[in-house]
């Protein structure tokens, strides 16, 4: 009986929560879309707003937010926030800059550009920008990720546990990047790829992502390591990371659609998927539940498809030529020095290809016996 009304009473919670959450982001995505970028603040509190609002209707209280750090494992887990976007940074940018498919040309940030020269070097250029990023960025954050993960990890997450849902950490991360696709398809969030094509990305970031966060607050019973985890993200990710990488195609790569952002992200999920979960409301308090650990192993195939679907139309490397087709290249596909042979010529396009036989051809590469060409209907 107990476990059956605790059940029913999260799923009441979740309703008025997705009732004041939908209509209120869906506002505030609206003004965001046309050109009204001061709402950024307001839309990132929304979660935070639906989550009181519910709470006060049930009269649930906040003590399961929780506020409380929780001593030595609290403040490990925010250290391990708080470096979580370096590591996974250097994996994934780190990638692109050594394999040139984006170009490493790092420029001062604002609150860094005091602190660097004119010859300054490009490698002290970045870790200026990071350091500052790693510590004045990410506390200035905290405003706006407290409003979110308030919300997110605060309440939408124990409430999916407690509601009964199959995998409530993997409906969390789809839930949390279902919230933001309005506006990428908008044109205003994850500006580069195409905006379907950066929606999907994107999507496979944040279920991964969605993980991480879990592991975080459910295992120290503090809300604080997910608000840690979430401005130091953005903090670092975007000025020190995104701010580093140029390039044609670099939004495909990096960022936060990028392929090589969503693979890492992908293993870390992996990582912090491994093991038993401990949920913990408050910290202190501790229940072993297997509804918490929503293995990915469904996601990551999915999310590998995904991933795999993009990859023939990838740009080609930095802003060098590529013959590699583009998302968006049209007529001719295929580079010109491109040998295909005939029999697949034939086998994909058996009604408007035919082979001639020409003997010497005057525009040929040395002093062939015969040539073919294959001629075909545009």
């Amino acid at each position: 009986m107990l476990a059956t009304a605790t059940k029913l009473r999260a799923r009441r919670g979740l309703a008025i929560y997705f009732a004041v959450l939908v209509p209120l982001s869906a506002v505030f995505e609206a003004m965001i879309i046309v050109g009204r970028s001061s709402w950024v603040v307001a839309l990132m509190w929304t979660p935070a707003i639906a989550s009181v609002v519910a709470r006060l209707v049930l009269r649930e209280g906040f003590t399961d937010v929780s506020f409380r750090i929780g001593g030595r494992q609290g403040w490990k887990a925010i250290g391990a926030a708080v470096i979580f976007p370096i590591f996974l940074g250097l994996a994934a940018y780190g990638i692109a800059w050594t394999t040139g498919l984006v170009q490493f040309s790092p420029k001062p940030i604002q609150l860094a550009a005091a602190y660097v020269g004119d010859n300054t070097s490009p490698i002290i250029t970045f870790l200026i920008n990071l350091a500052v990023a790693s510590t004045i960025v990410t506390i200035y954050s905290v405003r706006t990720a407290a409003g979110e993960e308030i919300g997110w990890r605060g309440y939408m997450l124990t409430r999916l546990i407690d509601a009964g849902l199959p995998k409530p950490v993997l409906a969390s991360g789809l839930i949390w990047g279902l919230w933001h696709v309005p506006l990428i398809l908008g044109g205003v969030y994850l500006v580069g790829p195409p905006p379907i094509v950066a929606a999907l990305l994107w999507m496979v970031t944040a279920t991964a992502f969605s993980f991480v966060f879990a592991r975080l607050r459910l295992g120290t019973g503090s809300v604080w390591p997910a608000i840690a985890l979430h401005s130091a993200w953005n903090a670092i990710i975007q000025s020190a990371f995104d701010p580093a990488s140029k390039g044609a195609g670099a939004e495909l790569w990096i960022g936060e659609s990028g392929i090589l952002v969503a693979l890492t992200m992908i293993v870390a999920a992996v990582i912090y998927s491994c093991g038993r979960w401990t949920i913990r409301r408050a910290p202190g308090e501790q229940r072993e539940s297997g509804a918490a650990r929503a293995g990915p192993g469904q996601f990551l195939a999915l999310s590998i498809v995904a991933l795999m679907f993009f990859a023939p139309g990838i740009p080609g490397r930095g802003n060098e030529a590529s013959d590699v087709p583009t998302l968006t290249s049209h007529g001719s596909v295929l580079p010109r020095d491109f040998i295909l042979p005939l029999s697949t010529v034939k086998e994909i396009l058996p009604e408007i290809s035919r082979e001639t036989a020409t003997g010497q051809d005057e525009t040929a590469v040395g002093k062939p016996i015969s040539t073919r060409s294959v001629h075909h209907m545009r």
